[in-house]
């Protein structure tokens, strides 16, 4: 079963806590501390695999989850790395994270997989909480502060697919794409005399002069299709990777012209499709009298006079050889262009954003890798809670230990170094005020500092 769209809840490892030892050893009195630190959580990672093609195991294991970093122990002994849960995906899939909480289906791409074995980090696993013994100083002998270990990255996200191919196959339904593929290739789609046969992609291998063209097969369009009318809607995605589209139009329709103008409509209004280099072909020629073929051919003409248009028949194999190797030289091209923009982006700093990539400089691969935390912190009041939102803060709220008085402490001090604490003030907040921060909440009041 063919799936090219699956959602799933993602759960990074949780960092292990660190540990707050002393060592007890005979003749070795005070020891000091060493307690070792709490080991990474795993992290979810999606790789590229050429023998995946579908998305169908997402949909009975949409939940995934990655190791938990271990706690640390005594002798400095830190615990150990929460393995990282490698999820194999379909070349051509795009991860989106959804935005929590969101009205309007609001998602940020975290990750466009378009090579063979190309990995990107999607949820990365928290970080261990420092032992005691990171704690000792010239001052603090016996520190009894230990952190725990951060959270991994939770979230829901959507797995997209977008099949990668030279040519696509467009047109209206019952217009020949099955059949021409079929004969063009080792491809088996199902083929039927009704519109609809074909109810999802098809991707098959069209081998002219020595180079393989890999061609999809797009169920077919309708008008109305990219506003989610008939079934091209959730498929019009598969098309915008393609190098080069073969629009075949069935030559017994009433209009050829009609039939043309009302995919190059739904195509514009898709994305920029109606720009991607095209060759139109008339299908189902075979013992058609030449005038009604000319007519049709005036007909697409009259639309777009620069159309190139061939006509074939499936079915009798005829004009199949022409047109794959008119197909071949749009190929061709394109790729030199794609490659010729690289070139020219890469000199001057830039990096393509075609969605049909395969230089591997310019793949557009977004993953969360750890950034330098920025000092900068917001203070806002409701009801009399005081949150406090920033960077480096959070994370300090995140890796304290609220049952520990050392621990808590130990925060209140962070914050009045980084200068909270006097905004806390200016603000109006007391002693017994409540600070909210990473969800955590406590008194402002100090104790034995």
């Amino acid at each position: 079963m063919f799936t090219d769209t699956a959602k799933v809840s993602l759960k990074a490892g949780k960092g292990g806590d660190g540990a707050v030892s002393f060592r007890h050893e005979i003749y070795i009195p005070k020891g000091g501390p060493d307690g070792g630190d709490g080991g990474r959580g795993g992290s979810i990672i999606f790789r590229a695999d050429k023998d995946t093609n579908t998305l169908i195991d997402f949909r009975y294991n949409p939940i995934l989850t990655a190791e938990d970093g271990k706690n640390g122990s005594g002798q400095r002994s830190a615990g150990r790395s929460g393995k990282d849960l490698i999820v194999e995906v379909p070349i051509g899939t795009v991860v989106w994270k959804l935005v929590k909480d969101s009205m309007n289906g609001e998602r940020e791409m975290l990750a466009d997989l378009v090579k063979d074995q190309q990995e990107a980090v999607i949820a990365r696993g928290g970080d261990g909480g420092f032992g005691n013994a990171h704690f000792k100083s010239s001052v603090r002998q016996t520190p009894k502060i230990a952190e725990v270990g951060e959270p991994g990255e939770e979230f829901e996200a959507e797995l997209e697919l977008k099949l990668l191919a030279d040519v696509g196959l467009v047109g209206l339904p019952n217009a020949g794409k099955s059949t021409f593929l079929s004969v063009v290739s080792n491809a088996k789609p199902e083929i039927a005399d009704y519109p609809f046969t074909t109810i999802t992609p098809n991707l098959g291998v069209a081998t002219v002069d020595e180079k393989d063209l890999l061609i999809a097969d797009i169920p077919g369009l309708i008008e109305g299709a990219s506003e989610g009318k008939g079934l091209g809607h959730d498929f019009l995605r598969h098309i915008d990777r393609t190098a080069v589209l073969l629009h075949l139009i069935d030559v017994y329709s009433d209009d050829a012209g009609n039939a043309y103008e009302i995919i190059r409509h739904e195509l514009e209004k898709y994305s920029d499709l109606r720009n991607r280099p095209e060759i139109v072909a008339l299908t189902k020629c075979e013992g058609l009298d030449s005038e009604i073929i000319s007519m049709q051919m005036a007909n697409i003409l009259r639309e777009n006079p620069e159309a190139k248009v061939y006509t074939i028949s499936s079915a009798a194999h005829q004009g199949i050889e022409e047109l794959l190797r008119a197909l071949k030289t749009e190929v061709d091209k394109s790729t030199q262009t794609k490659k010729e923009q690289d070139q020219n982006n890469s000199k001057i700093g830039k990096k393509s954003n075609s969605p049909a990539e395969t230089d591997e400089d310019s793949l557009p691969v977004i993953s969360l890798s750890p950034k330098a935390m920025k000092d900068t912190w917001t203070i806002t009041e409701d009801d009399g809670v005081y949150t406090v939102r920033g960077e480096k803060i959070e994370k300090f709220a995140r890796r304290t230990d609220y049952s520990n008085y050392a621990s808590l402490n130990r925060l209140r001090d962070i914050m009045k170094k980084m200068g909270i604490r006097a905004e806390l003030t200016s603000m109006g907040a007391k002693d017994d005020s409540i600070i909210s921060i990473a969800d955590h909440q406590f008194t402002l009041v100090e104790e034995d500092w």
